[in-house]
């Protein structure tokens, strides 16, 4: 296949996949705190004993996914090399009201500052590290959601890596995946620290990286309240091409892999994130009802014949 006339360069987050030890109540906190809808119910494809829960708007846009694998593992040790903080999107003028609404949750939520926009930065009941921003595309409002319509999230915002080192990592963002720099600012958490801000396709809050640099840090411990890798958009014609592209530069992935929902490549940056680029489709009705999503546990075509085995591995979670 011929390279495309678009740019080859992600156009936003795709998704953000985090860890929970404890899927019940994670998707109480974010169908009903948060308000997202959960919009599929499946197993982590390469470990069937783990459920994979997607939570997002309405439709399950791409861009407004945020997903859990649940494993039986201890709290995440917050530290270097990884996915530090992420940011959802919700419409402008809502920071007030989330940050009484978070508040009478029993979550407390501190506004601050980063790359000259208000957040609002909080931390699910394991610690997931979250942030709220104004701004971004607008999202599918679901009229089931406990948030009203006006205030719900409208996806994901930006996310944030904390690093030892800048330029092992913009080496490969620049050259591989074509984001360019977009400013810096003090880290709000550590004043005299800097944090870089890199753009995919023109920027804006739901298409940018935050690269905190801190080399005094040991490495992050993973866990429970962790993330385990982000997602960039690609657009679906262009997913052959890109493997052909990281491949000329001699980046050792994954190749390609079939999601059912989404077509995947995966990188490990050479700081250690996991940086997934993923197609906007065919998307999660391919398989459900639009109006059911998330209701019942779909598998992906080649796991349907093991359904039996996988259902009894997994708990209720309700």
């Amino acid at each position: 296949m011929g390279m495309t006339t678009t740019p080859l360069t992600p156009h936003g987050l795709h998704h953000v996949t985090a860890v929970t030890a404890d899927a019940r109540a994670n998707l109480g906190y974010y169908t009903q705190t948060l308000g997202l809808r959960l919009v599929k119910k499946t197993v982590n494809q390469d470990d069937v004993t783990a459920y994979h829960l997607f939570y997002a708007d309405r439709d399950g846009t791409p861009g407004s996914d945020l997903t859990f694998f649940q494993w039986d593992v201890p709290r995440e040790q917050p530290g270097n090399n990884s996915v530090s903080r992420t940011s959802l999107r919700v419409p402008t003028g809502t920071l007030d009201w989330w940050q009484a609404h978070l508040t009478a949750s029993g979550t407390p939520a501190t506004p601050v500052t980063r790359h000259g926009r208000p957040h609002l930065d909080f931390s699910d009941p394991e610690g997931q590290r979250l942030s709220l921003v104004e701004g971004g595309p607008d999202g599918t409002p679901w009229d089931a959601s406990p948030i009203p319509t006006e205030k719900q999230i409208l996806g994901l915002g930006p996310a944030e890596l904390t690093l030892p080192n800048l330029f092992p990592t913009t080496r490969v963002l620049e050259r591989a995946y074509h984001l360019t720099p977009a400013g810096t600012y003090p880290d709000p958490e550590q004043p005299g620290r800097t944090i870089h801000v890199y753009a995919m396709n023109g920027g804006g809050p739901h298409a940018e990286l935050h690269l905190r640099i801190d080399p005094t840090i040991p490495p992050a411990r993973p866990g429970a309240g962790g993330v385990h890798h982000i997602a960039l958009r690609v657009h679906d014609d262009q997913y052959h091409d890109w493997n052909t592209h990281l491949s000329s530069l001699g980046l050792r992935t994954s190749g390609e892999v079939d999601r059912h929902w989404f077509h995947s490549i995966y990188y490990r940056e050479p700081q250690g994130v996991l940086i997934e680029l993923a197609t906007d489709g065919p998307g999660f009705a391919v398989d459900e009802h639009p109006d059911h999503l998330g209701e019942t546990l779909i598998l992906a075509p080649f796991l349907e014949p093991h359904r039996a085995q996988i259902e009894a591995g997994l708990t209720p979670l309700s």
